[in-house]
């Protein structure tokens, strides 16, 4: 294992950590500084079962070579791994070959959206985390030749495009994070074959449709899964879907409709009823007047007092 997380580090990703250590199994980079894409010579690491390059300023796209680890192509057998922990903690700078080790057997890696502590367990953990970088792009197919990957992460990025059809493949998957990207298009129905599948995070995307149902996603019902993604429908989150039919805002029901046409009956018997009235009693007044003379006399008689 090679631990660099959390130092200073700035620069790119060492090449040589693909090009001399071909065995290794575990490798943390993550909360350091590093910049520029992710060389190509990390896909050398054929054996890795954990791959942490979170919280950096990595740039580019997520490298097709990603899919060659073979140890999260399988579920790992931790009594076929011999586990062989370094721990380096260099104050600041760039990485060169300058190690100091320091044996342990722990790792502190997220996973379900919180970071723990991983011990003797460690051997039977396959996860990539690759957050908070500026990675562009596409999510590489390649990934989904992961067939033990447990654990993937790649939130907070700038990834593109469509998740992947046949992300249901990946049926090891415990924790999803594809958060916080551009990604578009519709959520992939294979996403409910992930049956052991925890924790879900699609939120602030470009996501559009209906939401798939059925096997585990039953089970995550938050609608805190989904939220940012304005074009999405169907349970969990409240929007209905328009195939369903037309919608009705809950204010407004059929009752209502039902009230709002009694009270339009009312008012137009009420208007026909005071309408001829209001016309017969107004001709009244008006027909004395015209045919009374001695009636108009006096009628004039009394606005002019009323005005003088």
């Amino acid at each position: 294992m090679v631990d660099l997380g959390q130092n200073n580090l700035h620069g790119n990703v060492p090449t040589w950590l693909g090009e001399s250590l071909s065995s290794l199994l575990f490798l943390r980079l993550r909360s350091n500084s590093f910049s520029g894409a992710i060389p190509p010579q990390i896909c050398n690491l054929s054996s890795l079962q954990i791959l942490d390059l979170a919280n950096n300023y990595l740039t580019g796209h997520i490298p097709e070579c990603i899919g060659n680890f073979s140890n999260m192509v399988i579920n790992p057998n931790a009594s076929q791994q011999a586990l062989h922990v370094m721990e380096y903690r260099i104050d600041a700078g760039d990485l060169g070959d300058f190690m100091l080790p320091n044996y342990k057997y722990s790792l502190p890696l997220v996973k379900n959206g919180m970071e723990r502590e991983y011990t003797n367990n460690l051997p039977l953990v396959t996860n990539m985390d690759l957050s908070s970088n500026s990675l562009v792009g596409e999510i590489p197919q390649s990934l989904l030749r992961l067939l033990g990957l447990q654990s993937l992460n790649l939130s907070e990025n700038h990834l593109t495009g469509n998740i992947p059809s046949k992300i249901g493949d990946l049926r090891s998957m415990v924790s999803l994070d594809l958060s916080r990207n551009e990604l578009s298009g519709q959520i992939p129905p294979s996403l409910s074959d992930l049956n052991f599948l925890g924790y879900l995070n699609l939120s602030f995307n470009n996501l559009s449709g209906r939401i798939p149902t059925g096997n585990q996603l039953q089970t995550l019902n938050d609608a805190s899964i989904y939220m940012g993604n304005f074009n999405l429908c169907g349970p969990p989150i409240s929007q209905e879907c328009t195939d369903d039919g037309p919608s009705q805002s809950p204010s407004f029901t059929s009752e209502d409709n039902k009230d709002e046409a009694g009270d339009g009956q009312e008012i137009l018997w009420l208007f026909l009823g005071i309408a001829p009235g209001f016309v017969l009693g107004f001709w009244m007044v008006w027909g004395i007047l015209l045919f009374k003379r001695n009636w108009r006399i006096a009628y004039f008689l009394r606005l002019d007092n009323l005005f003088m």
